[in-house]
């Protein structure tokens, strides 16, 4: 264990760096979460692979100087750069090595004691006309305790060698980055005879003697040597696991070897799920202006709020002095649309900055996920336990009725959120049911809105502005406010343009609407081939990439598509469910004919078809929902078992809706608390990018450290929250920006036109600066 006067001397070290330095915990604190995950205390650490790990280190030179703890350290090192480095060659000399592609180059320099050879090897880079190391990592002792039979006098030589060293270590620091690797225990038990005299005692004196001179030597924050501590915390899980109780396994070595690249190119390369070591980024224009605007908002609605509280004071009833009686001057007016656009842009803004502080500010701790059976699986029963607990009587019993997509929509969301925050991802079977719950996501889209305008028949311009106001509000408002693509938030990009497939599909000559099919069943045909032509297009779309990318890679819409510089995620996103949406509406117009010539009994407590039909079907639908389920879990391959999701996915849709309303019993009740949830689970899905997760979706959000069950209380709380808040504002917001007058409405319409031109001229102007 570490001693209280080496923890109190670091503790010191850590006080000398300004503000929250992400850099110094993950050199100095942190976790295992499971056998080989590292977590550092309060920042995510990114996993390099071979490409990352040369582009950060390209024309770079690091150099490893000590014993053999050091020269692990080394092999581990290379490894990340080349896997096929082979640990070979004098282990008492130096050993080299060299990228010529990458123009890389990483030294070990054989030095195991802290003595006038090392310190040597140190002053010839403090010349100035010597190359220096852009990275300097070293470390001794145990030689020094090994040689000298762990005597007093060989810890005194320690000290005196190291504070002569000291100052050429602070004079490198300030060009180059330096680390002085602190001693890792050892597993007492399993020394050698040569080596029994290397005890933990002795290697935390030494691990004192190094820390005090070190620091006494600091001078500020930019120019320190760092202790590299964070191998110790590491050894002491690991050590027992050492074939020589001196060495650490190669599990250990990796992870301090892969905490040394975070550490160096976190700032560089600046990974999403890397947030140690990376500064706060600078505020770009728009958020500036976005900033303004909602702090506008919060001082107009305050002084509306003021004015009005007066005038609401002057009005309040007043005494007659001769009857003693109680007037009242003035009837209360009604909430202006000016007050509520106030008050719900003051609101938004608050929910906003709260957005900021929890992704972007490095206020709020961040953590990587860490997979078990148990985190994914011990939730999911829980909701499942509570939404049936929470039960109630439809309002009417017809086939997908509205509680009850509300109620599929509440705990579909429910177990995709338990997924992401869980890591579940990494669990082949899970993933490929959670592909599932997306895809009937869509199916709802396509069956929701095929629906409305098939019985409906209302093409009008409101309609489409409302879905499209409702869809896309929060996630514009985020993609200024957060700094991100339209496309990063895939799912509503996704039902977006399946929304406006589905209008363009239905509004186009010839229309045809339920009204018009009745008189005709022509039409019914009709209909179907424009079904039918629909479904060529995804098919040509489909295996066509170029094409696809062709399209959406035209301006504007490449804004709204691209990411990372192309269209290639937004292809494979909507590859990956491109038939649900149709079977959807397919779907819909085969039940709403069959219930337009009332083959269905869709009384209370009525199965849907007779009882032979009924028990038939709901036993196909059983099997096929099983067997989806086996197959799902018996994927080997994500890639295969992608190929083949948009075709086979419905098939369990279609079951679990036949389970789900066959049975009049089934089909007469709803879960209130699914169907609560399933009002706001747009909401939901986008909120978690941000205040519930971290690091874009790849970490977890820290409210209260030290207490996992405690934060995920907390967090959650707040996180729906401010979902349902947000929901409200939206309707809100959208009764009054999208108004049923057509000219004033063509008026608004003319006012978002321009704001999405100043954004996309604003946005451009960022990108030139980026660039």
């Amino acid at each position: 264990m570490t001693p209280p006067v080496i923890e109190a001397l670091l503790v010191c070290q850590k006080k000398n760096i300004k503000g929250n330095d992400s850099c110094e915990y993950l050199l100095s604190s942190g976790r295992f979460l499971g056998d080989k995950v590292w977590q550092p205390h309060s920042c995510m650490m990114h996993k390099y692979k071979i490409s990352e790990a040369k582009n950060c280190l390209i024309d770079k030179h690091i150099a490893f100087i000590g014993d053999s703890r050091i020269r692990q350290l080394f092999y581990s090192f290379v490894k990340i750069i080349n896997p096929q480095f082979k640990e070979e060659g004098n282990k008492h000399g130096n050993i080299p090595f060299e990228d010529k592609i990458a123009s890389v180059k990483v030294d070990f320099l054989w030095h195991p004691e802290v003595n006038g050879s090392m310190k040597q090897c140190i002053k010839v880079w403090t010349e100035d006309s010597v190359a220096k190391p852009h990275v300097i990592v070293a470390g001794a002792a145990t030689w020094s305790i090994k040689i000298h039979n762990g005597s007093n006098e060989a810890l005194s030589q320690y000290k005196m060698n190291i504070t002569s060293i000291a100052p050429l270590l602070e004079k490198l620091a300030k060009t180059s980055d330096v680390y002085w690797v602190l001693q890792d225990p050892v597993y007492e038990d399993l020394l050698s005879e040569n080596r029994k005299m290397i005890t933990n005692e002795k290697i935390d004196a030494y691990n004192e003697a190094a820390v005090s001179i070190l620091n006494s030597s600091t001078r500020n924050s930019k120019s320190s040597v760092k202790m590299f501590s964070v191998s110790k915390l590491i050894a002491q899980e690991t050590i027992m696991e050492s074939l020589d109780g001196l060495h650490l396994p190669e599990s250990s070595r990796e992870t301090s070897a892969m905490i040394l690249m975070n550490v160096y190119c976190n700032k560089i390369l600046k990974p999403v799920d890397g947030s140690c070591c990376q500064p706060r980024p600078p505020l770009t224009l728009i958020q500036k202006l976005a900033a303004c605007f909602f702090t506008l908002s919060i001082i107009g609605y305050l002084i509306f709020y003021i004015i009005h509280r007066n005038a609401h004071r002057k009005n309040k009833p007043c005494t007659d002095l001769e009857s003693g009686e109680e007037k009242k001057n003035i009837i209360n007016t009604p909430v202006s649309p000016l007050e509520i656009l106030l008050q719900s842009f003051c609101k938004l803004g608050l929910i906003m900055a709260y957005f900021y502080m929890c992704d972007r500010a490095n206020l709020f701790m961040k953590e990587n996920k860490f997979y078990t059976h148990s985190t994914f699986f011990i939730p999911i029963i829980y909701i499942l336990v509570l939404g049936v607990f929470y039960n109630e009587n439809t309002k009417e019993t017809k086939v997908l009725n509205r509680e009850q997509t509300d109620e599929w929509k509440g705990w579909m969301q429910l177990v995709i959120l338990i997924y992401h925050i869980s890591g579940a991802s990494t669990f082949l079977p899970v993933y490929m049911h959670i592909r599932v719950l997306v895809a009937a996501y869509l199916f709802q889209t396509g069956y929701g809105h095929f629906s409305y305008f098939w019985i409906k028949g209302d093409f009008g311009i409101h309609r489409v502005c409302q879905v499209l106001f409702r869809l896309n509000f929060l996630v514009v408002v985020l993609c200024i406010v957060m700094d991100r693509p339209y496309q990063f938030y895939y799912f509503v990009p996704l039902v977006t343009v399946w929304f406006m497939v589905i209008y363009v599909t239905l509004a186009l000559w010839p229309q045809i609407i339920q009204k018009k099919a009745n008189g005709n069943c022509f039409w019914h045909f009709g209909l179907l081939l424009k079904l039918a032509f629909l479904l060529l297009c995804i098919c040509f779309l489909a295996y066509s990439q170029g094409a696809f990318e062709k399209i959406f890679s035209l301006w504007p819409l490449s804004k709204c598509f691209e990411l990372k510089g192309n269209v290639y995620e937004w292809w494979f996103r909507w590859r990956l469910d491109r038939y649900v949406v149709f079977h959807g509406m397919l779907f819909a117009f085969i039940y709403l004919a069959l219930q337009k010539r009332q083959v269905l009994s869709e009384g209370k407590g009525e199965p849907l078809f007779s009882n032979k039909i009924s028990n038939f079907l709901l036993f196909i639908s059983v099997v096929s929902f099983l067997t989806y389920s086996i197959w799902a879990s018996s994927c080997k391959n994500k890639a295969e078992c992608n190929e083949l999701h948009p075709s086979v996915s419905v098939v369990q849709i279609l079951a679990f809706i036949l389970i789900r309303n066959i049975p009049g019993y089934a089909r007469s009740v709803y879960s209130s608390f699914f169907a609560w949830f399933g009002k706001i689970s747009l909401e939901l899905f986008i909120c978690q990018y941000h205040i519930w997760l971290a690091a874009d979706t790849r970490g977890i959000l820290v409210l209260i450290p030290g207490n996992p069950m405690l934060n995920i209380i907390v967090s959650t709380f707040i996180f729906v929250c401010v979902a349902h808040e947000i929901s409200q504002i939206t309707n809100d917001l959208a009764q009054i920006i999208i108004p049923k007058d057509n000219s004033s409405l063509l008026k608004r319409l003319a006012c978002i036109a321009a704001f999405f031109c100043g954004l996309l001229i604003l946005s451009s102007i960022q990108d030139k600066s980026r660039h």
